[in-house]
């Protein structure tokens, strides 16, 4: 318990170093557009490749992986069929509940959680390679195919995940770890530089956007912000350990790790991906608000059960 405490300490801090930068007028909402942008196309690729160039793939990814995709896949489930049949949304929208429900902030708040509570940020990789190469690509066909009316053509459905630099950064990271071939020290030390970027970057952006950012409460709709704020904090962690701990028999350090993954709250990049398909974008924004506060609490009662 202490060294989770001291964990989220660490990530509180720099998170309250951007809060209070933009409190005081140092930094706008235009710096957290840029250190996003600079953590996106340069700082977590570099991390991700770092992290998973030296990483045991298969070992890591395999028991995890099958439990994140498992919980994903239950609690998207669950919010498709309240999308469609109970709230009468149509696919665009269900699309982005069921994005909300289960789609993990892996990177943002999931890598520094990983490195500094889980203690190995390779902890992480299973729902991000998941989500880059497999949810976002599926979820951006249903949204074009809904905006458009068009069929997407084979080409732009495979090429999708290779167009973003955080995937790209992540395979080429798999594929060295697999090839088994070391890294020279030339290649490495200025990535593991630029890795560096990552994770304050992207705290004190986080930290930034709850000062400036969109606040909760405008959607009307507080009833289906807090049925997917539940399905996102506390039946996917419960899907996550049933499944990692009675089906998979993982115990301790690596059974917490899946759960906590799993109660990460919903990536900010749905409410990003809202806004850019104009679908769901209070109901996004509500929920991607309200599970970044409430995921502290629950992934410390997590940490407090299961470490």
């Amino acid at each position: 318990m202490t060294g989770v405490l001291e964990g989220f300490g660490v990530i509180t801090v720099v998170i309250a170093v951007g809060f209070v930068l933009a409190h005081l007028g140092v930094v706008t909402l235009d710096y957290q557009w840029m250190l996003s942008r600079l953590v996106f196309f340069v700082g977590s690729p570099a991390l991700l490749f770092s992290v998973l160039s030296d990483t045991d793939v298969a070992g890591a990814l395999s028991q995890a992986l099958v439990a994140n995709a498992v919980s994903v896949a239950v609690v998207a489930a669950i919010a498709v069929v309240l999308a469609r049949w109970r709230w009468r949304r149509g696919w665009g929208d269900t699309t982005l509940a069921a994005l909300s429900a289960g789609y993990v902030n892996a990177g943002n708040l999931g890598l520094p959680i990983a490195i500094y509570v889980i203690g190995d940020a390779s902890a992480v990789a299973g729902a991000l390679l998941l989500q880059l190469l497999v949810l976002a690509p599926l979820a951006f066909v249903v949204l074009d195919q809904s905006a458009s009316k068009q069929r997407p053509t084979v080409l732009s459905i495979l090429s999708r995940p290779f167009r973003n630099p955080v995937t790209v950064g992540a395979v080429i990271g798999v594929v060295v770890a697999l090839s088994g071939v070391p890294v020279p020290r030339w290649v490495a030390d200025p990535i593991d530089l630029l890795a560096g970027l990552a994770i304050p970057g992207m705290l004190i952006a986080f930290g930034i956007s709850l000062r400036l950012g969109p606040k909760p409460g405008a959607s009307g709709a507080s009833g289906q912000v807090a049925t997917l704020s539940v399905l996102k904090l506390l039946v996917q962690p419960a899907v996550a350990y049933v499944v990692g701990r009675f089906a998979l028999g993982l115990e301790g350090s690596a059974l917490l790790a899946v759960v906590v993954v799993a109660g990460l709250p919903t990536a900010q990049n749905v409410f990003v991906t809202a806004v850019r398909y104009g679908r769901s974008v209070p109901i996004v924004r509500d929920v991607v608000f309200a599970t970044t506060v409430l995921s502290f609490p629950t992934i410390l009662a997590i940490a407090a059960l299961l470490a």
